[in-house]
């Protein structure tokens, strides 16, 4: 497995500390990031997962711990939109030029509009899906943040 990827690449470029870690990703698992967590023995809400929608028909992207939900609500009012929905997996890969299960926040074909979800801020490092299945990269949240120009805010939908 290569640990260079667009997502590392754009990363090393922006000078941010960051760590690789590799992992068995197993494609029949019904939730990609609780496996990953499961796998790199992190608590699921360290390791955050990347999702695709659209606002009112505008690529964005939330990125949130992986044992939550995203509320399609409050993610639209992030992005001042009336509506939001999931993209289709085939939709999220010719957007990002990532293959699902390997979407990564960091770089994507073309920069969207971007939120962290706010709880994650709290946790000194996070790990995020580093361009590929089976590759996480390990970073502080705040430097994720500024790589991404990502809007912090509550986008997961109620426990």
């Amino acid at each position: 497995m290569s640990k260079n990827t667009r997502a590392t690449q754009e990363l090393a470029k922006a000078g941010i500390a960051f760590t690789v870690h590799t992992y068995d990703y197993d494609p029949s698992a019904e939730r990609i990031g609780l496996q990953a967590a499961q796998a790199i023995g992190e608590p699921a809400h360290r390791v955050l997962k990347t999702l695709m929608a659209e606002v009112d028909g505008r690529t964005v992207c939330a990125v949130i711990p992986s044992d939550r939900e995203v509320s399609m609500k409050k993610l639209a009012a992030v992005f001042q939109g009336k509506s939001a929905s999931m993209m289709k997996p085939a939709a999220a890969e010719r957007a990002t030029g990532y293959v699902v299960g390997g979407i990564s926040p960091f770089g994507q074909k073309k920069r969207v509009a971007t939120v962290i979800e706010a709880s994650a801020m709290d946790e000194p490092l996070v790990y995020l899906n580093g361009g590929q299945r089976g590759l996480q990269v390990r970073l502080s949240p705040r430097d994720a943040a500024t790589a991404l120009d990502a809007v912090i805010a509550s986008v997961v939908a109620e426990a």
